[in-house]
C-alpha cells in the first residue's frame, strides 16, 4: 500500500467513526443527554378514593373524591375525548379541555361547574372503591396512557408493580402523586357518564 493510499484509508476510517458518533449521539433519548423531555407526559398523579367524613352521598362528599391528572411535559395536551374509568367500567369523558405543560386538573365525582383546574363527573354516587380499584386514563385513540391500582391490604404498593417509591397513600385516604397538585389545567372540560 502506498503512502497516499494509507492516508486515504485513515481519512475514510476517521470520517466513518465521526459519522457513527454523530448518529449515536442523535439516537440518545433526551433524558440521557441531560435535556428535559419536550413531549407531553400525562399521568394520573394522585387519587383521593376515600372521601373524608362519614361517606354520605352529599355533593360535597362526592366532590371530595377525585382523580388528579398531571401533564409534566412542556407541551400542552388536548384531552378532548380522553377517558378516565374504574374497574367496573364507569367512564368519564373529557370535553374541551387543554392541559398545559406542567399543569394539573382534578376530576371530581360530584356535580359542579367546570373550571380550568377542576372538572366534574356530575354523578350522584361514588365512583372509586375504597378497598380495591383501578383508575385508567386512555387517550382519544383508546390507548392506555396511565393506570393506578390500589388495594387496602397492600398500602405500600403504588399500583404499578414497583412497590413503595414514595407514592403511597395520602393520609390513609388517597394515592399520593409526585407533585403537590397546586398547578392546574387550562381550559374548561365537561364529561359524561
Amino acid at each position: 500500500m502506498t503512502a497516499s493510499q494509507t492516508f486515504t484509508a485513515r481519512r475514510l476510517a476517521a470520517a466513518a467513526l465521526s459519522a457513527a458518533a454523530l448518529v449515536g449521539a442523535a439516537a440518545l433519548p433526551a433524558a440521557a443527554n441531560g435535556a428535559e423531555p419536550r413531549g407531553p407526559q400525562v399521568e394520573i398523579s394522585k387519587v383521593q378514593y376515600d372521601a373524608p367524613g362519614h361517606g354520605s352521598r352529599s355533593n360535597r362528599s362526592l366532590n371530595e373524591e377525585w382523580v388528579q391528572i398531571t401533564n409534566s411535559g412542556r407541551e400542552s395536551v388536548n384531552l378532548d375525548d380522553w377517558t378516565l374509568s374504574n374497574r367496573q367500567g364507569r367512564v368519564y369523558t373529557f370535553h374541551h379541555l387543554r392541559l398545559n405543560g406542567h399543569s394539573t386538573v382534578r376530576v371530581h365525582t360530584g356535580v359542579g361547574r367546570d373550571t380550568y383546574r377542576d372538572v366534574y363527573q356530575d354523578r350522584r354516587n361514588f365512583v372509586w372503591d375504597d378497598r380495591r380499584d383501578t383508575a385508567t386514563l386512555r387517550n382519544d385513540h383508546r390507548r392506555v396512557v396511565d393506570t393506578i391500582s390500589w388495594d387496602a391490604r397492600h398500602h405500600g404498593d403504588d399500583g404499578r408493580g414497583r412497590g413503595d417509591d414514595g407514592r403511597g397513600h395520602d393520609d390513609g385516604r388517597g394515592h399520593d402523586g409526585r407533585g403537590p397538585g397546586d398547578d392546574h389545567g387550562r381550559g374548561p372540560g365537561h364529561g359524561h357518564r
